[in-house]
């Protein structure tokens, strides 16, 4: 499940409180379970030459550090931190592609006439770049379903969707259907 949300949430959560891997060839499930992160907790980076000030930043940190990796919180300069422009997205399998669906989806919504831009992104806490990286709910549903022999999870990094299928080509082909996109790749085969 992709994770959206924009100035309604945050607003709820304010007031309530005051980079992606180049993909390799697949690893085996045994492999792929000694590189997989928990789903907390997580780390906020904080884009320090966006310039934002510490009433965006603090906010942003305490709203953000509930959230899931891989994410992204985009936001227009010109509109502000409670603007319908300000997206963070999550549950992606890096923060680069988590940023550009934030970007997209600011840069849709923002008034004003400067371009968005990233303000943080979460990643797992600890992170170093691991063969393959896999959003909070694709490595729940890889622990929960990931078959003990045969098998294959393929991603869509663009989209934020996995699936798992007996073979590579099963997997492929499912999450071509769910995700309408042309990126799908196999991440893990036993």
């Amino acid at each position: 499940m992709r994770l959206v949300w924009n100035r309604v949430w945050l607003g709820v959560l304010v007031g309530a409180t005051t980079a992606g891997a180049a993909l390799a060839a697949p690893v085996t499930g045994k492999e792929a379970a000694a590189m997989l992160y928990a789903a907390t907790p997580v780390e906020i980076v904080i884009n320090d030459a966006a310039k934002l000030g510490k009433k965006v930043t603090n906010p942003l940190q305490t709203v953000l550090a509930g959230q899931p990796y891989y994410g992204a919180a985009a936001l227009s300069p010109d509109d502000g931190l409670m603007s319908d422009a300000t997206i963070f997205v999550g549950n992606y399998f890096d923060v680069e592609h988590a940023s550009t669906e934030a970007l997209a989806q600011c840069d849709a919504k923002k008034t004003g006439k400067a371009p968005c831009v990233i303000a943080a992104t979460v990643r797992p806490k600890g992170w170093v770049q691991k063969a393959v990286q896999l959003s909070p709910d694709a490595t729940a549903g890889f622990l929960k379903d990931y078959p003990k022999t045969g098998g294959a999870l393929a991603i869509s990094p663009s989209k934020a969707i996995w699936t798992i299928g007996d073979k590579s080509k099963s997997a492929l082909a499912e999450c071509a259907k769910k995700s309408k996109a042309k990126d799908c790749v196999v991440v893990i085969a036993n």
